[in-house]
């Protein structure tokens, strides 16, 4: 049985109101049961404000905006005007607009602007955005961060490239700076998990911010 096939099972079963998001969208977009999966961690974690570095279509949006509570939020980064319009059109369609906020630019960009702002701490970070620029958003994501904070990056194995030092692949070469750069942070606590689906083999970064001086 094909991965994709076991996918569709599980999804039938564990997958409920799937949301449902229109226009033309890229096929690295997350599946249900990642979307199901960011919607619990979210929940897991209490998490009240979230940044997602990579709107797209806004269906990981919607997952993630479903689980903040009452008066929480969701600031989601996309550099592609065209994404970013349809994922509002989205959102508000879900009636999810009143808590999703989307920001238009480059993700190094714009989160300067958010660190200018004072906008953080945010309970959630997910990253689903330019790979080769992972490491460069670790920084910043810290700086909107405090300990407790859950910090998630998708694709992060890029069908086993991650793992290949002289791979070509520029994304595959920004998780691998992205993954020396969490091994060398002493405030973030992090393990990786390999997924196999309808969008082949990938992967979850996960971290969990600590304290600034660990003892």
């Amino acid at each position: 049985m094909s991965w994709s096939e076991i996918d569709r099972y599980l999804e039938q079963l564990l997958i409920e109101d799937d949301p449902e998001v229109e226009g033309e969208l890229p096929p690295d977009q997350v599946t249900p049961l990642e979307g199901k999966l960011l919607h619990l961690l979210a929940r897991m974690s209490g998490a009240r404000t979230i940044l997602e570095l990579g709107t797209l279509g806004g269906y990981s949006t919607i997952w993630l905006a479903r689980a903040v509570p009452a008066g929480g939020r969701v600031v989601t980064l996309e550099i592609d005007p065209a994404y970013a319009k349809n994922a509002r059109a989205n959102i508000d369609r879900a009636g999810l607009g009143d808590r999703v906020e989307v920001r238009l630019g480059p993700a190094v960009e714009t989160l300067a602007r958010l660190i200018a702002e004072k906008a953080g701490p945010f309970d959630l970070v997910f990253i689903d955005a330019d790979k080769s620029s992972n490491d460069r958003y670790l920084p910043l994501v810290l700086q909107l961060s405090r300990p407790g904070t859950v910090i998630v990056a998708d694709n992060v194995v890029r069908g086993g490239a991650v793992a290949d030092p002289e791979s070509t692949d520029p994304h595959a070469q920004g998780v691998r700076r992205f993954f020396d750069a969490v091994a060398a942070e002493p405030r973030l606590s992090a393990t990786a998990i390999q997924t196999v689906g309808s969008k082949g083999h990938d992967g979850f970064a996960i971290a969990l911010v600590g304290p600034s001086n660990p003892d």
